[in-house]
């Protein structure tokens, strides 16, 4: 497929798989199509949210708890049109794109391995497993450490060995901010990192003015 030369650089969205210890970067899942839709929400932290002292009515206890929703398509089409150049599509489908999205929530399995013979032999106390650092990037001004809270996949359409070549993935995110991770850690580095690129945009936005608001003053 030819391009025209003026053609903007298309950025896709995507998840960043990080040591939380190291920060090197583990694995990157671009998703194929950006989805046509982002949904944020922001949960207000504030001290005097359900009543009580009026003296803690304008203080915050922190930054909002946010989450962000979005739809995002896989399709195997453009694939299986070349089966030559795509073998591992035209043998399993969309499997391992799924995979590689549904095994960020799974421990890994060499690790349940290894705590259930600590386990058999009598061990007293295994900690949870700790999961690799998950990023959801969507441009260049937005990266930010977040937990999956909702995952669904729906297959929508199969080959004939019954592997999905058409899926549509609806991923729930919460952002994780400094109240969920340690401050000088990688991920509360990556947050105040997110939360000052907000503030440097929001000094960019055009300032308003009173009278546009049919206001002479504040009485």
């Amino acid at each position: 497929m030819t391009t025209f030369p003026n053609s903007p650089n298309l950025l896709k969205g995507g998840l960043i798989l990080l040591d939380p210890d190291s920060g090197a970067v583990l694995r990157i899942i671009a998703l194929q199509y950006n989805p046509e839709t982002l949904t944020r929400s922001l949960q207000v932290q504030a001290v005097g949210a359900d009543g009580g002292d009026r003296s803690q009515a304008l203080r915050l206890k922190g930054p909002p708890v946010e989450t962000i929703k979005i739809d995002a398509m896989i399709d195997a089409t453009d694939q299986l049109e070349f089966p030559d150049q795509n073998q591992t599509t035209t043998e399993m489908g969309l499997r391992p794109q799924l995979a590689a999205l549904e095994t960020i929530i799974y421990p890994d399995s060499a690790r349940l391995q290894s705590n259930n013979s600590l386990a058999v032999v009598g061990t007293l106390e295994i900690l949870p497993m700790q999961s690799p650092l998950l990023l959801f990037s969507f441009g260049q001004h937005f990266l930010v450490p977040v937990r999956l809270t909702e995952f669904s996949i729906t297959e929508q359409a199969f080959d004939p060995d019954l592997n999905p070549i058409l899926a549509k993935v609806s991923l729930g995110m919460r952002v994780l901010s400094i109240n969920d991770l340690d401050f000088d850690s990688k991920g509360g580095s990556l947050f105040m990192v997110y939360q000052q690129q907000k503030e440097r945009l929001a000094r960019k936005a055009k300032p308003g003015a009173l009278n546009t608001l049919g206001l002479g003053g504040i009485p």
